[in-house]
């Protein structure tokens, strides 16, 4: 199996304060990873380096053969990486339709020309509509992002993300936040929406996160304390005590 990300002794630290400590995880294609822990374990520090948000201080991240230690974010998007936050980043005043639109755009390697109408690039608008009906969002297409619902918003960013064109998803936090309905329809949407993708997942919801992954990485004060199968994860006493708690049996 190909190996798409690939992190070696990789620390970060905030001053004098190590955030993330010596962490190595090899991620291989069409792998969904669960990163679990507590809370302030670095998990979005996490992120931040691998997108290209933060630098690490030292050790090596490595996208499809590359090293991407250093890149800016678009440039390591461009490289096929993309990712969602906590918060929805969003355009709040773009149609439904429009942020979708945007993210194709780039994906299909469309920039700025003055002499063509978007109504006229029938390619991105074909795409666009087969993500917003991915989405369940063909109702919304002309609302303003900014009157989306909160499980809305979360989904519209996971379009958008998505529609990027990247085959390496980072969802950060993606069902906090909603109510168990919600989480479970956004479960099944997460698992169309990533179908033949590889998928970095960090979550708190532990239905979530059994119910999707492949493999789990525990993290915890920086280090990574387990990455292994759900089952030998739930098993592993080192976890239960550190993170999972009653949900173990």
């Amino acid at each position: 199996m190909e190996k798409v990300l690939e992190i070696r002794n990789l620390h970060h630290q905030f001053g004098k304060t190590e955030v993330i400590r010596g962490v190595n995880l090899t991620v291989q294609a069409g792998e969904r990873i669960a990163i679990i822990g507590p809370n302030g374990a670095g998990k979005s520090t996490l992120f931040h380096l691998i997108s290209g948000k933060m630098r690490p201080t030292s050790g090596s991240i490595v996208l499809k053969g590359q090293s991407i230690v250093g890149e800016k974010p678009y440039t390591i998007n461009r490289m096929g990486l993309s990712r969602s936050f906590q918060i929805s980043q969003l355009f709040p005043q773009l149609s439904v339709f429009n942020n979708i639109r945007c993210s194709v755009l780039g994906s299909l390697g469309i920039r700025y020309t003055f002499w063509k109408f978007l109504h006229q690039l029938h390619d991105v608008n074909r795409r666009t509509e087969e993500l917003l009906h991915l989405l369940q969002l063909e109702a919304r297409r002309d609302v303003m992002a900014a009157h989306l619902s909160y499980a809305e918003q979360r989904t519209l960013e996971i379009g958008i993300t998505i529609g990027s064109g990247a085959s390496v998803i980072l969802l950060d936090e993606p069902t906090a936040g909603m109510s168990q309905s919600e989480t479970l329809r956004f479960l099944e949407l997460i698992k169309n929406l990533t179908l033949h993708k590889t998928l970095l997942l960090v979550e708190h919801d532990m239905n979530v996160v059994f119910g999707l992954a492949d493999k789990i990485a525990v993290l915890v004060y920086g280090a990574l304390i387990a990455f292994d199968t759900p089952a030998a994860i739930r098993a592993n006493p080192q976890v239960q005590a550190a993170y999972l708690g009653d949900f173990a049996p």
